[in-house]
């Protein structure tokens, strides 16, 4: 049928099924509908946090294997991909904790920052030089949008001296006299480091989530609190300031710690929720940005602590998507990563490089791409330590001159998605029927069986990801795509060694491809001529 292509997934019984029998009626059947787009993808990204400080000034050759990992779109002999591709890369703009050293409350050197700005108001470009480092090793790897985004106001602006909020309450913790000045810094900031390292940012975050709790609670990492009136005044002094200087980068708003408190008041007041209609309706007068120049009709959010239990998982996504759009608002998720009420894969801690965390955080992926419509999606550290918070673990050696890092499947995992999806893609609809042929509501979407999901790139090619979350292995028939025969080159990332985007075969329409139980498949169609 024009316009449309199908996917017909078989249980595990079907498999043996002897030669000259005819082919069996698959248990589920995909529809790919090349004729109902949805959501056009920006990015897959990451964060340098804090982690870049340290590691970027590493010897260089073990620097390149982190950014070929990360950054990398070239293939091996053998065609196996050597990195994820991620699109878009996160710079953590440091408020100065790390010149306070212990002073600063912030007990972790890792969680400290340094700061471009110094005391006397004057700018200091050879500060952050690791993380500076991977900025440029990422865009030499073809990376072309970057994203700055602070934690904290320099220590100089805020009301305590400190880049923690040490449990003083929800306000933000910029001086009053501070924020005219902040949005100077702020716009210093992307002038000096394009200027310095030719790297542009194009979206910079003035706050990262003000309305999580822990952000007023007590030291513990650079952060500040904000009240939705804090953001938008912080917010519009930003813009005229761009705008004054002819600058296009744009205003990222509101990075939420919490979906929740986008859509309502949640573990704060009525100050920091309903965050999607205090920015985008104009009747929210005090707080409207959505006439303001620089700033995109989007709202930046992160998938923590709606993970479970699994009806959360997608009730929340559902209800999340249903308020965008009635403000007409797009929607990226900009960070995430395991936390303690992730209890199916044991919560945060202990760093987990196999396949349970990695199809645990591919559920989360597909969640937000398929129920949230996310545009862009975005891991939280590039690499972490003993905890499940990095795509890479590093080992640093003690005086942090040096170490090993270990890839995971996780980071691969993510690249099933990040490496074949490029910015532009237009995803697809994904319509399931029975062996009856009777519609299947939200059958793209087995959360313990398979989920899938279509995309189509700006260059034409058609990529289909597929997650087998079961115990079993799964088969698909693949038909014909918009009335043409298509080759499909599958790529496969599983427990097994190696198998880390392997290339593992190529399948033409008609035939039928493999899912192993408990790995992800990304499917490349590849024209015939």
């Amino acid at each position: 049928m024009k316009g449309k292509m199908f996917l017909g997934a078989f249980g595990f019984l079907y498999m043996g099924i002897v030669g000259g029998c005819s082919q069996p009626v698959p248990d589920l059947c995909y529809q790919i509908e090349v004729d109902k787009p949805l959501q056009t993808m920006d990015y897959f990204g990451a964060s340098d946090a804090w982690s870049m400080q340290f590691i970027g000034l590493w010897p260089q050759e073990k620097q390149n294997q982190i950014a070929d990992w990360l950054f990398s779109m070239e293939n091996d002999e053998n065609g196996k991909p050597k990195g994820i591709g991620l699109s878009l890369w996160r710079f953590n703009v440091g408020a100065g904790s790390t010149e306070q050293g212990e002073a600063s409350q912030i007990a972790s050197p890792w969680m400290r920052t340094e700061c471009f700005l110094q005391a006397d108001g004057t700018y200091d470009w050879n500060k952050q030089q690791g993380q500076r480092n991977f900025l440029k090793l990422a865009k030499e790897r073809g990376v072309t949008k970057f994203l700055a985004f602070l934690n904290s106001p320099p220590v100089y602006y805020t009301q305590n001296g400190l880049a923690t909020n040490t449990g003083r309450g929800g306000t933000a913790n910029l001086k009053p006299d501070c924020y005219e000045k902040y949005a100077r810094f702020l716009a210093d900031v992307v002038e000096g480091v394009e200027r310095q390292d030719g790297i542009k940012f194009d979206y910079i975050c003035p706050f990262n989530e003000p309305d999580g709790h822990w952000n007023w609670v007590g030291p513990k990492q650079e952060g500040s609190p904000a009240t939705n009136r804090e953001v938008a005044r912080t917010v519009r002094l930003l813009s005229k300031e761009f705008v004054n200087r002819k600058m296009d980068t744009q205003i990222m708003v509101n990075e939420s710690s919490d979906y929740r408190c986008m859509l309502r008041t949640h573990q704060t007041d009525w100050q920091r929720g309903y965050q999607i209609q205090s920015f985008f309706c104009p009747d929210s007068v005090d707080t409207y940005l959505g006439d303001i120049p620089n700033v995109p009709r989007l709202m930046l959010g992160h998938s923590y602590w709606t993970t479970t239990p699994l009806s959360e998982l997608r009730a929340k996504r559902c209800e999340l998507r249903e308020a965008l759009d009635k403000y007409n608002v797009g929607f990226w998720q900009s960070e995430t990563c395991i936390m303690g009420n992730d209890e199916e894969i044991g919560g945060g801690h202990g760093f987990d490089r196999t396949m349970k965390t990695a199809l645990y955080v591919a559920r989360i992926i597909h969640h937000d791409i398929v129920y949230a419509g996310a545009k862009s999606w975005q891991w939280w550290r590039a690499i972490g330590g003993d905890y499940k918070d990095g795509l890479i673990r590093e080992y640093t050696d003690e005086d942090l001159r040096d170490g090993r890092v270990e890839d995971s499947k996780l980071m691969w995992a993510l690249g099933n998605y990040s490496r074949f999806i490029r910015p532009g893609a237009v995803r697809l609809t994904v319509s399931a029927f029975d062996k009856m042929k009777n519609l299947i509501p939200g059958g793209d979407t087995d959360q313990q069986g398979l989920m899938c999901s279509a995309y189509k790139n700006a260059d034409g090619s058609y990529v289909i990801v597929l997650i087998n979350y079961a115990q079993a292995e799964k088969e698909l028939a693949i038909d014909k795509i918009d009335g043409n025969r298509v080759q499909w080159q599958v790529y496969r990332t599983s427990d097994i060694e190696g198998e880390d985007l392997m290339p593992v075969e190529k399948v033409k329409s008609g035939k039928t491809v493999r899912i192993p139980a408990r790995s992800i498949i990304t499917l490349l169609s590849k024209p015939l001529s």
